[in-house]
């Protein structure tokens, strides 16, 4: 079983991308205040649980702005959440916000872009 790892220092960020050279990555930035960022997260927990071909990791919004606005930069993407960035080989492969984070749009995402 995947576990989604936190992201909570850029040193942990760059791993995550560097990462992504070998195997997808899927980053989840997490509202704790927000219940559609709750039941997105519950949808990313299962795809982990599935063992997916993919390195899973969940920032925090609230803990790890830092963090948070530094995706947003480097992926040149307007702040949101809850929102997922799949990740491969350094790039923004796919990404989705709100209510359109699913377990199976994600899966299909994974699969197009493998």
């Amino acid at each position: 079983m995947t576990v989604p790892r936190p992201l909570t220092t850029e040193a942990d960020l760059d791993a995550a991308i560097e990462r992504s050279f070998t195997t997808a990555v899927v980053i989840f930035k997490h509202s704790e205040t927000c219940g559609t960022s709750a039941y997105a997260r519950e949808e990313l927990q299962a795809l982990a649980e599935s063992n997916v071909a993919a390195g899973v990791y969940v920032v925090s919004v609230q803990r790890n702005r830092a963090i948070s606005n530094a995706l947003s930069k480097r992926f040149n993407l307007r702040h949101e959440s809850p929102q997922v960035l799949l990740i491969r080989g350094g790039a923004l492969a796919w990404h989705a916000s709100h209510h359109r984070i699913n377990g199976d749009e994600l899966t299909a995402a994974l699969q197009r872009t493998a």
